[in-house]
């Protein structure tokens, strides 16, 4: 029984996440309709993460299994085509061991979050920044950033419902860069709490207004405490860009 690995691209904003839901719409039964569709299989696929309702995805990555061996290329074509209009795409298809497995098998996870920093509202990019009219500090957001990278209990930066068994994870890139009116945050970590990501960029942008220090920053971390946390930040700016295996 052949293994597929597939690298997928969505625009999260119509699907409450990637994960399965009983009454709303989802990547993963998006992806699932499609495989039955040109396959005649029912499957359950697996994903590298179960992005939240209105997270985008550039690399996505997932696997499933397959009675029949058929050609990566017309695994990928196939889907592409079932899975239209839906904004899903399958940039790859490739078989692999039986072994692989989509989270399972990940070294690392890189998001990038986007800020549309300026006064003008966001029209061509609507439901995929984060728009903030006022000014933002960029360079004192890096360097917040820069003094939570390590193995932390990042309990101040945790969902509620997460079910992630420790708190303590190791945050190996966090990066916050000017390109004109946007404001990009990068982070690679093998694995985030639920909520995390969002969570952290929340907190950046009070350093951003000038509201807290970079020091008041690593302190939300080490209260453990997630009412020290910023307000969310909105899923629409989120993207998984890529999973290293």
């Amino acid at each position: 029984m052949p293994r597929y690995k597939l690298t997928i691209e969505y625009d999260g904003t119509p699907f409450h996440g990637w994960q399965r839901q009983t009454d709303r719409a989802s990547v993963q039964e998006a992806l699932e309709t499609a495989i039955l569709g040109f396959s005649g299989e029912t499957v359950t696929t697996q994903a590298a993460g179960r992005t939240d309702t209105g997270v985008h995805a550039l690399g996505q990555v997932a696997h499933f299994d397959l009675a029949r061996d058929w050609d990566p290329f017309r695994v990928r074509e196939a889907l592409n085509f079932h899975l239209r209009p839906q904004p899903v795409g399958i940039l790859l298809a490739e078989v692999v061991p039986e072994t692989f497995e989509a989270r399972f098998s990940a070294l690392a996870r890189h998001y990038e979050y986007r800020i549309l920093n300026r006064r003008a509202p966001a029209i061509l990019e609507r439901h995929h920044v984060w728009h903030l009219p006022m000014p933002l500090d960029a360079d004192a957001m890096h360097h917040a950033a820069q003094l939570i990278l390590g193995t932390h209990d990042f309990t101040t930066f945790r969902a509620a419902e997460c079910q992630a068994k420790s708190p303590v994870k190791t945050l190996d890139h966090f990066a916050v860069r000017r390109e004109l009116d946007h404001i990009v945050v990068t982070a690679k970590a093998r694995s985030f709490l639920h909520h995390q990501v969002r969570s952290m960029v929340g907190s950046l942008k009070m350093v951003g207004e000038g509201k807290w220090q970079p020091a008041d920053f690593r302190a939300a971390l080490d209260s453990l405490d997630r009412r020290r946390c910023g307000a969310l930040a909105p899923p629409d700016g989120l993207y998984l860009t890529h999973v290293v295996y």
